[in-house]
């Protein structure tokens, strides 16, 4: 998977980008279809003080992309929320899938033993 990481007005460390590097890789453990997902983070100076730094994050999937986004006082704190919101996106697009494919089939099945009779 792809990582394509921008920042505004925020230094970029090692520390951070490992720390981003190891929430993908959960995300890519969930999801291996995957293509690339887009990290952007900033800090606004304008903002009230007790949440200044905004973390949002673009999941390219197959289908529909996965967006969502987050405001915290800490850049940790932000970045670790965004992973848990996508996280929660992705096992419910799984669950539904498994539920349309299970649906299918039990459709399939009550037809065919409908026959029988």
């Amino acid at each position: 998977m792809n990582l394509i990481l921008s920042t505004h007005n925020v230094t970029l460390t090692k520390a951070i980008e490992d720390h981003i590097r190891s929430r993908i890789d959960k995300l890519e453990h969930l999801d291996p279809l995957a293509i690339d997902v887009r990290v952007t983070l900033e800090h606004d100076h304008t903002r009230v003080p007790e949440k200044a730094f905004s973390c949002s994050m673009r999941l390219a999937v197959p289908g529909p992309d996965l967006f969502a986004e987050d405001v915290e006082s800490d850049l940790y704190a932000a970045i670790d929320l965004v992973t848990k919101k996508v996280q929660q996106q992705i096992r419910k697009r799984h669950n539904k899938s498994k539920a349309r494919n299970h649906t299918e089939a039990a459709t399939t099945k009550r037809k065919r033993q409908e026959a029988n009779l």
